[in-house]
């Protein structure tokens, strides 16, 4: 009865928390929480699922005290949350400079809003936005309060990170007032239910890596395997890819643009080489670095000169879908296709108006995405995207563009420089006066210098960008790998279509292919360490922030592994090429922007790289799983298409390594889910707010910890029941991954 039980309530929380994060996106946030989150059944569900869970346990007789001791943290966890919905108060408190408040505004769902009073009073002092040198990106928001508690007053900041906790309540910073004179905290007061649930993750975490350690668990005993020295079969997947040619419209000779290329500019919130800003120009315009033999800053050196003549280049790429259907437009289109006088100018304005109306199917939004790259040719057209002239007073510094507002405070003599300097240097280059406008480029580096201040990025800081806008890192790294994993897995198909005795030099030429293997996949992993480290030294931020750099992180993660495993199973490195490979595909064709940007400030926290480090080294080895899977269920088609009965060796062989990485996956994506857990409450004062994203993580971390009970589930030993388990489960964190963000598009997370 108890087993039943713990199948149905599993089930029914999984399939409950899946429909919710479907649900809202139509219904809302609020709909949600009160009919499924907070209703009484949900509540019900979990209760169930814990009794039952105990009464199995202690019927079976587990003794093992690494599993009880995993479970009792998540009972804790489970009774701290209930504490939580019972007992915690949440509000928000809005403070004006200089003003006394003790109102506390609580959001009561359908009931609106009520007001409670705080058991202390509060004042503003100052609020302040603290930005990046020289940029308006904020890097940090700040609130300096008074809190009057009787007849004592006490001062606290209050800033993204950092919170103030004065008799149990906690303080948070959520948002500010237009004006910046006023200040709006989130307040949290929840004594019992944050200790009892921080005692849970405490335990959950000592009893994850006692589970890894303990001689007696699972994961131990699977170690000591003697199959671990027999070899496994494989898989396939590919691709193939594309060309151009052609003669290129006018633009400045490479070394010149590549002079104008090491200017400074503020772009994208952060100072860095008019080099990005030319790439990234390219890569959103056209999808890819170069343009017809053209480096990145030759294309934007053309658009600036050169404008009327690039706007009738094909320049633009344009993605597959309606509105390129019903115009009946080729890939890659020019600007001045969507200026048609005989059309009325700008063809896309009317589909621009119903846009911005609420009209959002798939035809306006491919309209919305070509106007924003036309929005963009434009600006940089008018100068407004050339923000190339400093200006330091008082220890602040400002960049403007020609073409800004400058104000005189500034100075005649500079103010016209300002205005001047890209005029002249126009007509020096279209005048082919090569040796002034060497001057000019000169001038201008030497006045960045001059007034750039703390701003101007360091000279380890332009070198590492520079590098790393000059090599195809990844466009390199996913065809070397793909290319490798393909030729491994046609050298395991030879080697396992031969006698099972091998000769000498056979066995000899084994060793030399598995040792050019282990090579490729080091040199691999050692360039795409070093592409990170560019990224990391670049922007002072760990690169793991945002898609794009958490999905190189996940193949990072994958040739760290193959290798480690390579030494016991031979089948791991073909497995970690074309996982990698995937992974790095993913990230160079996909709807991820590799641009290097400036940091939101409520990600700058040591938790939140904790927090994506662990998840992410649990997906690296989650997708090895599913590879296991996939070519274990590969193979067993093709012994039985060649009429071979029973099961083979190369699925168990699969299956003992795919469970033994399991169990570290299971334990770094507990440890993650729960990181992130700690980062929000230290952020905004709650742990779980129930996210589409941490709901869909949970739901991924319920369904994997399903494989590691084979005891309780029989069919689990089966090694093709285990792989087509595996493979089903990994549609999860597809969902999680790719689905919150490009499906549900709702949601906390949605930012990265």
């Amino acid at each position: 009865m108890a087993k039943k039980t713990i199948y149905t309530s599993y089930i029914l929380i999984i399939v409950a928390m899946a429909a919710a994060t479907v649900i809202e996106k139509h219904e809302g946030t609020g709909f949600v929480m009160e009919r499924i989150y907070g209703a009484w059944w949900f509540t019900l569900l979990w209760a169930v699922l814990a009794a039952a869970g105990i009464a199995w346990i202690v019927r079976r007789r587990v003794r093992q005290p690494s599993t009880l001791a995993l479970h009792a943290a998540l009972l804790l966890i489970l009774a701290g949350a209930l504490l939580t919905s019972t007992t915690a108060e949440r509000g928000m408190v809005h403070l004006r400079q200089g003003r006394i408040t003790d109102t506390l505004y609580v959001d009561l769902g359908p009931e609106g809003v009520a007001t409670r009073t705080l058991p202390f009073k509060l004042r503003l002092d100052s609020f302040t936005v603290e930005c990046h040198e020289g940029t308006g990106a904020p890097a940090d928001y700040r609130s300096q309060l008074t809190i009057i508690d009787g007849g004592s007053e006490l001062q606290a900041t209050v800033s993204m990170n950092n919170i103030a906790t004065h008799r149990s309540v906690r303080l948070c910073q959520s948002s500010y007032d237009d004006d910046l004179g006023g200040s709006i905290l989130s307040v949290a007061a929840d004594p019992w239910g944050i200790a009892v649930t921080y005692t849970g993750y405490a335990l959950l975490f000592i009893s994850l890596v006692w589970m890894l350690a303990d001689p007696r668990a699972t994961f131990r005993r699977l170690l000591r395997s003697t199959s671990l020295r027999r070899g496994a079969l494989a898989v396939a997947t590919l691709a193939a890819l594309v060309p151009a040619t052609g003669h290129a419209a006018t633009t400045l000779p490479r070394d010149r643009a590549g002079d104008l290329g090491r200017l400074c500019v503020l772009w994208n919130g952060r100072i860095c080489p008019l080099q990005t800003l030319a790439t990234d120009f390219t890569m959103k315009l056209h999808g890819s670095r170069t343009y017809r033999g053209l480096t990145a800053e030759q294309v934007l050196a053309g658009w600036i000169f050169w404008g009327e003549e690039w706007c009738a280049e094909p320049f633009v790429k344009l993605k597959d879908g309606e509105l390129r259907e019903a115009l009946q437009l080729p890939r890659y289109v020019s600007v001045n296709t969507f200026l048609n006088p005989d059309m009325g100018g700008y063809i896309l304005g009317p589909y621009i108006r119903e846009y911005y109306q609420g009209n959002h199917d798939a035809f306006h939004r491919q309209a919305a995405d070509i106007d924003d790259k036309l929005r963009l040719v434009m600006e940089l057209r008018r100068g407004l995207l050339l923000k190339v002239f400093p200006y330091t007073h008082g220890g602040n510094t400002t960049w403007y563009a020609p073409t800004d507002r400058i104000p005189d405070s500034i100075g005649r003599g500079r103010k016209l420089y300002m205005q001047n300097a890209f005029s002249l240097l126009y007509g020096e280059v279209l005048a082919g006066r090569t040796a002034r406008a060497d001057s000019l480029l000169s001038k201008m580096a030497v006045y960045q210098r001059q007034q750039g201040g703390a701003s101007l990025p360091t000279g380890l800081q332009l070198w590492a960008e520079r590098t790393y806008n000059a090599v195809p890192f990844v466009d390199a790294l996913f065809m070397a790998c793909l290319a490798m994993g393909l030729l491994a897995l046609i050298a395991e198909v030879m080697r396992l279509g031969k006698p099972a005795r091998a000769t000498a030099s056979a066995r000899r030429r084994g060793r030399l292919w598995r040792r050019v293997c282990l090579g490729a996949m080091a040199a691999a992993f050692a360039a795409l360490t070093f592409c990170g480290a560019l990224r990391w030294v670049a922007s002072g931020n760990i690169p793991m922030s945002n898609g794009y750099e958490t999905m190189l992180l996940m193949a990072w993660f994958v040739m760290l592994m193959s290798m480690v495993a390579a030494r016991r199973f031979s089948m791991a490195l073909t497995l970690g090429f074309i996982t990698a490979g995937f992974f790095l595909l993913v990230a160079h064709i996909g709807q991820m922007d590799p641009a290097i940007t400036g940091i939101m400030p409520v990600l700058d926290s040591p938790l939140l790289s904790l927090h994506v480090a662990a998840v992410m080294l649990a997906f690296a080895l989650l997708a090895l799983t599913f590879a296991c899977g996939v070519a274990a269920l590969a193979a067993a088609a093709a012994r039985r298409l060649r009429g071979f009965g029973g099961a083979g060796g190369q699925e168990a062989a699969l299956q003992l390594l795919s469970r033994l990485l399991l169990y570290p996956a299971l334990a770094a994506l507990a440890m993650g889910t729960f990181i992130g857990a700690v980062w929000a409450n230290v952020s905004w004062g709650r742990y779980w707010g129930w996210d589409a994203k941490e709901t869909w993580a949970l739901i991924t971390l319920m369904v994997y910890a399903v494989a590691v009970h084979t005891d309780t589930i029989p069919a689990l030993r089966r090694p093709l029941c285990y792989h087509a388990f595996m493979v089903a489960a990994f549609l999860t964190i597809l969902m999680t991954y790719f689905g919150v963000n490009y499906l549900l598009g709702s949601g906390l997370h949605t930012y990265a």
